[in-house]
């Protein structure tokens, strides 16, 4: 299995794949996963990741060090090492211990995936973390009014329905290992994620598309629960899946994964506060357009909407024994 995006929706199926790994899992029902592999977005512009990116010129460590904890063996104190961000110190504040640790391990190394590789081994990661690409990528989008927003984190404050999002430079090198991993997939996860700052950002790439379109696994796109503030503002399901499509030139999806348990009003209402409602799911609107709709419980208890990620990797498991028959 191979996972495209970025972010916490990344780091959350992970985190719940993880114990599938070599194994039947918690659950005898559900398949073992013989191999998994995050590719990861590189375009971060914004936090401790922007800082050391403009301040040092290397790629973004953020979402690559979240994904180094998801699926590390050592969840406890190692882990909570590399998420430690720091509360005070000048220069310090602001930057996790793991994004400082990567960068170190670049610049001694000289090589960002050589610094990656080594904190896989040092954290027990189970299965393998990517980048996208080892290109210094920006990204920038047009919205419908005509505004243009450069880099992710202006994209991500849009607040406006996005019209094009293009990377720059305008066709950077795929990184072949995540390359080679896709085109020998039985089934591609695109997401979840931020759409356009995360699938969209990886998408983009045309190494990565080409070998998204041309795997012979099946390749799901798993919806976000609810819309996110400034990218997604009223966007239901179908909308999501045709960006993809429009921005992308293709029909890349081949099955889309939605949630099918009712969100706590309570929550949807503390939500509402911010901007944030659920991803409303029309399904006349993929039976129209000849997209296969797969709905789940995936949602998490407590006072968050959240994937639940046991729930979120069983499904996708689901999905894996369809893509590798």
């Amino acid at each position: 299995m191979v996972v495209l995006g970025g972010g916490t929706g990344l780091s959350t199926l992970l985190r719940g794949l993880k114990h599938y790994i070599g194994s039947s899992g918690p659950s005898a029902v559900s398949p073992s996963l013989g191999e998994l592999t995050a590719v990861v977005t590189v375009s971060d512009d914004g936090g401790s990741s922007g800082r050391l990116r403009r301040e040092l010129g290397v790629l973004p460590p953020g979402d690559i060090r979240n994904c180094l904890v998801a699926l590390s063996e050592e969840e406890d104190l190692l882990a909570r090492l590399f998420q430690y961000r720091f509360p005070n110190g000048g220069g310090l504040t602001g930057h996790s211990f793991g994004n400082l640790f990567l960068t170190a391990l670049t610049g001694i190394t000289g090589d960002f995936y050589q610094a990656v590789l080594t904190a896989e081994a040092i954290l027990s990661v189970r299965g393998r973390i990517l980048p996208a690409t080892l290109t210094d990528l920006k990204l920038r989008g047009k919205g419908r009014s005509g505004r243009l927003y450069e880099g992710e984190s202006a994209i991500g404050r849009s607040g406006e329905t996005l019209e094009t999002i293009l990377v720059e430079p305008a066709h950077p090198p795929a990184f072949p290992p995540a390359v080679s991993a896709i085109r020998h997939a039985d089934l591609v996860l695109l997401g979840p994620g931020s759409l356009y700052t995360s699938v969209l950002a990886n998408l983009l790439i045309p190494g990565i598309l080409r070998a998204v379109v041309e795997s012979p696994g099946l390749v799901a796109l798993p919806l976000n629960l609810m819309t996110q503030p400034g990218e997604t503002d009223e966007m239901d399901a179908f909308a999501h899946y045709d960006a993809l499509r429009r921005h992308l030139g293709e029909d890349v999806v081949d099955v889309v994964l939605a949630n099918s348990s009712p969100l706590p009003p309570a929550l949807v209402e503390r939500y509402a506060d911010s901007g944030s409602v659920p991803v409303a799911v029309d399904r006349d609107a993929f039976a129209a357009a000849g997209v296969e709709l797969v709905e789940r419980d995936l949602l998490a208890g407590g006072d968050l909407i959240r994937h639940d990620p046991d729930k979120l990797a069983r499904a996708t498991l689901g999905l894996l024994r369809r893509g590798a028959s």
